[in-house]
Parts: structure tokens; sequence; C-alpha cells
């Protein structure tokens, strides 16, 4: 997955560096088509993948400095970013493909994908936004809370 970001970045015209920051809060950070990496702060490749997509997140749905978040057009800013990331990790499609590998739980659904269970906890919300208490895709059922996949039975 780290791979896919990479080449999509690079292919956007983003580059992408590691850097040490001084504030570990601050995991990534995107700037006139730089990405940054808190090499000190991320601490597993899982956690990379979710702060790369999201700062792609930024190269594709953000403009300005949104350093600020007490404005609300930087809060928002960052909630598209964000949100960018979730669709773009996290899909539905990817949710039925954990459910048919056997994943059942967050963890195994986490790993399944490449992220977080934060990150997943996360996507759900988003999903759950979007989309209420479920969404269908194709003959799947996907309930948002608590999280359940099941197959729909053609009549």
């Amino acid at each position: 997955m780290i791979n896919d970001l990479l080449n999509e970045a690079a292919a956007a015209g983003v580059e992408v560096r590691t850097h040490v920051f001084g504030s570990s809060r601050l995991k990534g950070l995107y700037i006139d088509n730089v990405i940054t990496l808190n090499s000190k702060a991320l601490t597993s490749l899982s956690e990379t993948v979710c702060i790369l997509a999201e700062e792609l997140g930024h190269h594709y749905t953000g403009y300005g400095n949104i350093l600020n978040l007490r404005d609300i057009r930087s809060r928002k800013q960052e909630k598209r970013a964000r949100n960018w990331g979730y669709e773009r990790l996290v899909t539905l499609f990817g949710f039925v493909q954990a459910f048919e590998s056997g994943a059942r739980n967050r963890f195994e659904i986490a790993e399944f994908l490449g992220v977080t269970e934060t990150y997943i906890d996360e996507s759900i919300k988003h999903y759950q936004e979007k989309y209420g208490l479920y969404t269908t895709i194709e003959n799947y059922i996907i309930y948002f809370e608590p999280l359940r996949i099941g197959k729909l039975f053609e009549s």
C-alpha cells in the first residue's frame, strides 16, 4: 500500500520526504506539493500509510495555509483531506474483501487493509456520516455500528 501511495504522489507531482519535527504531535505536513512525514512520530508502517494518505488528501482537496485549526475553514479542509484518505485506503469494497478473507473484527480488518485500528474506527465514523447506519455494495450489506458485514441472499 505504501508503494501505491508513493507512486500516486509522484505521478501527481508531489514529493514525499521524511524529517524529524520538534513536536511528536505533528505526524505529517503538506505544503506546496511536498509531503513531509515526521519519522520520529510514526511508529509503524500502517500508521505511516494512514498519515501519507491524509497528506495526499490535502494535495487533492485543499488550498492555502490551514495550520490554524481554530478557523472553521481550516477544520473543514482538514476533514475533507481525512475523508479523502479514508475513502482511498478503507473502501466499502475493502470491507467486503476483508470479510471474504475471514476478517471478523476491527483488528483483523485493519491488518487486512494495512491500516491502524484507529483509522478503521475513524473511517467507519466517516461512512456512517455519509450513509447512515448501513449501506449496500453489490450483494453485501455493511452495518457501521456495530460493524457487521453480511452477504445478501438472492431470491
